[in-house]
């Protein structure tokens, strides 16, 4: 096993933070739902995860100030988009925040939770909502999964602040 010789220490900012949690690679998702007046609306998310298989639980981290975990408390309902690995314009489409995202373009339909899934993705998972539990500047977001929609396909991941790709 190669080791990392040339270590630095530095203090614990936002900045270094978010370097070194950079090196974590993750996969890529647009968690999605819809707004009270019936909108679609989604964001970009890497912080995904399993919780249960028995109760089937998943959750995701979202900024408190989103306006998709607005829209999420409001419908009860999202989807978990995990994107291709050449869908990094969705992914790019999605991390902006609020009205600038847009669905013009986006192919979707509506699931059977009633919330948006996006085409092509390799796979949908369609979850309601069970609970929130606040953490700092973000919500963890606890969902139990309904429904879900496999593809087969290479993932999109996302690696020290750039896209990359892998190869099954």
């Amino acid at each position: 096993m190669t080791r990392a010789t040339d270590l630095t220490t530095r203090a614990l900012d936002a900045p270094a933070i978010r370097e070194a949690l950079g090196h974590f690679a993750s996969g890529v998702t647009v968690i999605t739902t819809l707004t009270p007046a019936g909108q679609p609306v989604g964001t970009t998310a890497s912080a995904v995860c399993s919780v249960s298989l028995d109760p089937p639980l998943i959750l995701v981290c979202l900024d408190r100030a989103s306006e998709t975990l607005a829209a999420l408390r409001q419908h009860q309902a999202f989807a978990i988009n995990v994107l291709a690995e050449e869908q990094q314009s969705l992914s790019t489409n999605f991390a902006r925040r609020g009205a600038a995202s847009s669905w013009e373009q986006v192919k979707h339909r509506i699931g059977p939770g009633g919330v948006p899934w996006l085409d092509d993705v390799l796979a949908t998972l369609d979850c309601r909502l069970e609970e929130c539990v606040t953490a700092g500047d973000h919500e963890i977001v606890i969902g139990s999964l309904t429904e879900l929609e496999l593809a087969t396909g290479a993932p999109l991941l996302h690696f020290r602040s750039a896209y990359a790709g892998l190869r099954p």
